[in-house]
Parts: C-alpha cells; structure tokens; sequence
C-alpha cells in the first residue's frame, strides 16, 4: 500500500495526442501522449501528458512547489542520481510542497526530507502497480539534465 498517506486512484490507460484535463493536479495516471517524458531532472515544469506515459512504464514523479527552498529542491533532485524511473520537476500551482506520483498511487508530503520519500520511491519505481513494467524511460521527449 506504500508509505502512511498514499492514496490510490482507479485509473485508465490509453493514448490520445490532444490535451488532457486530468481530475487530479498532478495526475495519478490516465489517458496520455503517446509519448513519454524521459526520466531526470527537469528545472522547468513538464507536460502532464508525457509524464502520466512514464508513471504508466514504473516511473515515479517527485513534483514540488515552485517556491520550495532550493536546498530542498537539491535534495529532491538528489533522489534522482543513478535511477532510471525517478523523474523530477517543479509543478505549477501545486497544493503542497512536495507530491510523489506513481501510477494509481500519490503522496502529498510538507517537506522534502520527509521519510516517506524514499518509501515511496522503493515501494513504487517499477512497482506492480505499474502497467507497462519494463518499458523504457529514456528515448521520449524532453533533456534532463544531470542531478
């Protein structure tokens, strides 16, 4: 079940190349852009459509506040060195600090050294809940750049 406060959603599969409203802010999954975002570290925030295509393929999504303090943002970005399936960005009008995100499964956290935040990422990054296990992460779109 994850880490104290993760909260699961039913969600769809499938593509579509038009802009999606998702009912979740950032979305737990869905009908996406058949491409995916590859996984890193991003200092701008990206489309939620290719970045539900990679949560689809076990990635998990570390979203933070725009005005979080940068020495939590390098600790978030930190996560990212030597994983494949971590993808890490500011998130526009975001409610919390700090969310995780995997397929069906989110985390809405106050701080980025949080305890959960490795709990989360152990128990999710190419977890079972992910439909597409074992698809790449690399190889879509956007240029991460290195944590």
């Amino acid at each position: 079940p994850g880490p104290a406060g993760t909260e699961p959603f039913e969600v769809v599969q499938g593509h579509t190349e038009d802009p999606v409203d998702y009912p979740q802010s950032p979305p737990v999954g869905g009908i996406h852009n058949p491409v995916w975002q590859n996984c890193g570290v991003y200092r701008e925030p990206v489309e939620n459509e290719n970045a539900v295509h990679s949560m689809e393929h076990g990635a998990v999504w570390i979203t933070y506040a725009e005005d979080l303090p940068a020495a939590d943002i390098e600790t978030l970005e930190s996560k990212a060195a030597g994983q494949s399936y971590l993808l890490v960005t500011p998130y526009e009008d975001l409610d919390d600090p700090v969310v995780l995100t995997a397929w069906g499964r989110q985390l809405r956290l106050d701080a980025a050294d949080d305890p959960r935040v490795d709990e989360f990422i152990d128990t999710f990054q190419e977890g079972p809940q992910s439909p597409e296990l074992g698809s790449s992460c690399s190889g879509g779109a956007g240029d991460p750049i290195e944590p």
